[in-house]
């Protein structure tokens, strides 16, 4: 039987892990897997409600508490560092704690890994619960994305990741700042399900413009090598097109370009191994709930 280890990261937002934990439960009872939870509480500024809810289906529940504030992505690194040094378990499902990754799409990433053993599955974004400005943005994310780097990178943080892969990205530099990123620069063979993005339990999200372009840029940065490649075939193309034509309109373009380049750059500094490998240290203390 497959030991599966379901990993949250978390800040602030207790009422909604404790209510994902509660659906998690409810499907564990269908499922012929042993599913245990690690939640990474990354610093949180609000003490933890006390919640009363049943969770017999699940083998084991951690929750590991972080000194330091480092970020959703970092915190998700160290959560599979942590998982991967410390944890006996052969696959590693990651979860956004706020209910839009749907307990109930748990069972086709388990129903892959029986017919597929040993391969990464993917939850490939398929239908979302955002308004339409929010849906503008992702696809402009995507567009960035795929034009930049020719990667088509349709999933976030829910996979479900066999051992040898979680292996891989706890040594890849790339996913201290950006997994969906990192996934996809060292892994090319992955099946993927469909996957409906379902609605935030409670509060609005914390997902703004600036944080999806940052997102975005993360994932350029693991293939700053493309970037700068197409970056500078582009360039030359285009001025060559509007040589002659030179104004403040017609440079639009190449500006739009050199600051993508120079965003970039910087943001591939925050793919920093040694603060990746000190990440463990930054553990205050693990809670057992389970």
């Amino acid at each position: 039987m497959n030991k599966i280890k379901i990993l949250i990261p978390v800040y602030n937002d207790w009422q909604s892990v404790f209510k994902l934990l509660e659906n998690i439960n409810s499907e564990a009872s269908t499922l012929d897997v042993e599913l245990s939870v690690v939640i990474i509480n990354d610093a949180s500024t609000e003490s933890r409600p006390n919640f009363s809810v049943n969770l017999s289906n699940l083998v084991s529940i951690q929750i590991i508490n972080m000194k330091e504030n480092r970020g959703h992505a970092r915190c998700n690194a160290a959560g599979l560092k942590h998982i991967n040094a410390k944890e006996d378990f052969d696959y590693i499902i990651p979860m956004d704690g706020d209910g839009e990754d749907r307990p109930e799409e748990l069972r086709l990433l388990i129903d892959k890994i029986t017919d597929y053993p040993g391969l990464v599955v993917t939850a490939n974004r398929v239908k979302r619960s955002e308004g339409f400005i929010f849906k503008f943005c992702y696809l402009v994310h995507k567009y960035l994305t795929f034009v930049f780097t020719g990667q088509n990178v349709k999933y976030g943080n829910f996979t479900c990741l066999p051992k040898s892969t979680v292996s891989e990205l706890v040594r890849e530099p790339a996913t201290w700042s950006s997994f969906s990123g990192s996934l996809s620069k060292i892994t090319k063979d992955k099946i993927s399900i469909p996957s409906e993005r379902g609605t935030r339990y409670f509060g609005p999200s914390k997902m703004s413009f600036i944080n999806l372009l940052k997102h975005s840029l993360s994932i350029i940065a693991v293939f700053k090598t493309t970037l700068l490649i197409r970056s500078i075939l582009f360039l030359i193309a285009y001025l060559f097109l509007v040589i002659g034509k030179i104004s403040v309109i017609t440079l639009i373009p190449v500006v739009g370009v050199v600051i993508m380049m120079f965003s970039v750059v910087i943001l591939s500094n925050r793919e920093n191994m040694s603060e990746f490998n000190n990440s463990l240290e930054n553990i205050k203390e693990t809670e057992k709930l389970k």
